[in-house]
């Protein structure tokens, strides 16, 4: 189980703007790029001081970003060991103000809301737990929280994508496979194997929202393991699935 990306890196969220350009993340910063051409960035808010990195963040349907927080060791990235409930949830509205919603997060991931905006969904990756809050789409404010799924602590909940009936595709870091999972009952109701261990997330895309992208990890493998997996790092897509996702909303401000 792990952070897809050092907290070093360049960028570990990426998100379209509303207004044109993008979002983007780097360390615990938020910056406003204004296009891969330009390479002109303007820094908007610092969201987290105690832990050191930003990881994995969407839009609602509002325009607000919801964005979690996360340790990442650079010198000595030992994620099994990595300090624990320290980071945080927040979100980043179209005025650029910020807001703490939850605290006590160890590894935040991902994140979807159902389609009538009434509920928020939400991993935190160390205890591997699928989470459902009540949401208010007005207030931009989540309450009431429960656990849709706990899953096997060697699996590793990561990244999440919704379909348009409802149903929650999760990505497992630690067990290379995608499950479709339902809310309701908590239960996994289809898998998808893919050819590598380490599968951060997943998305919709394609024609109708019809096709599963699936992305994944080298995080901390040894040649070796390279060699036995060669297609880790690698981006994926699933076709004839016979379910539909959503259109990404974009950031408003």
């Amino acid at each position: 189980m792990s952070c897809p990306m050092y907290a070093g890196s360049v960028a570990s969220v990426i998100i379209p703007r509303q207004k044109g350009g993008f979002l983007v993340s780097q360390k615990t910063d938020l910056y406003i790029l204004d296009s891969w051409d330009s390479g002109k960035v303007t820094s908007i808010a610092k969201v987290e001081a105690d832990a050191n990195m930003l990881n994995d963040g969407k839009v609602d349907t509002s325009g607000r970003l919801w964005i979690g927080s996360c340790f990442c060791g650079e010198d000595n990235p030992d994620v099994d060991n990595w300090p624990k409930h320290k980071a945080s949830l927040y979100s980043l509205d179209a005025d650029r103000s910020v807001r703490k919603h939850i605290s006590n997060i160890s590894l935040s991931n991902g994140m979807d809301w159902s389609a009538d905006n009434s509920v928020m969904y939400y991993i935190d990756s160390v205890p591997g737990q699928v989470w459902a809050f009540d949401f208010d789409i007005t207030a931009g404010t989540i309450s009431n929280k429960r656990t849709v799924a706990d899953f096997n602590s060697t699996e590793g909940p990561d990244g999440m994508a919704i379909d348009t009936e409802g149903k929650l595709w999760v990505a497992c870091f630690d067990a290379g496979k995608v499950v479709r999972l339902d809310p309701e009952t908590g239960k996994v109701i289809r898998t998808v194997t893919l050819p590598c261990g380490q599968i951060t997330s997943c998305c919709f895309g394609g024609k109708d929202f019809a096709d599963l992208y699936v992305t994944s990890s080298r995080f901390l493998m040894t040649p070796a393991q390279v060699e036995k997996t060669p297609l880790a790092g690698s981006v994926f897509k699933v076709t004839g699935l016979g379910v539909r996702g959503r259109k990404a909303n974009k950031f408003a401000g």
